[in-house]
């Protein structure tokens, strides 16, 4: 089920982040006490029920018991192309599992995880670059969830 506020989410256990790109998927985990957030490798996107397939065995693999994915909005707020494919993925998402699941911006978290990285080759960004920006999407959630 898709939540609309960080209230009705659940207080303790790993929360599975989730950066969506259309050819590539950042996976991030916490930890059950969420102090800590651990990269997991990329997903490499050949399809959705591909990816779908993945993402619902990561679940019961880490017993996740909730998901936040990066929404990526305009600057203004409003959605693009992106932001529909990736509510699209969550929808999907969400009629495969009862867990709940959450948006939050993404913006300039690529930018952030880049940071993270520092210097390195392509292939090597291309290889991390997704996962870190989904555990810096984890990172800044599990932040606000501590707050409420």
């Amino acid at each position: 089920m898709i939540l609309s506020d960080y209230k009705d989410f659940q207080r303790q256990g790993r929360i599975l982040g989730i950066d969506w790109g259309q050819r590539r998927c950042g996976i991030a985990i916490s930890d059950e006490k969420r102090d800590f957030v651990f990269v997991r490798p990329q997903i490499n996107i050949k399809n959705q029920q591909e990816l779908l397939t993945a993402v619902l065995d990561l679940i019961k693999e880490e017993k996740v018991v909730g998901i936040v994915i990066g929404l990526p909005l305009h600057a203004d707020g409003s959605d693009s192309l992106t932001t529909t494919m990736v509510r699209e993925f969550a929808d999907s998402l969400a009629n495969n599992t009862e867990l709940p699941i959450l948006f939050i911006e993404e913006n300039l978290t690529s930018a952030s995880a880049e940071e993270e990285i520092g210097r390195k080759t392509i292939s090597k960004i291309k290889t991390e670059l997704d996962s870190l920006s989904a555990k810096i999407i984890l990172e800044n959630a599990i932040a606000m969830l501590k707050r409420i």
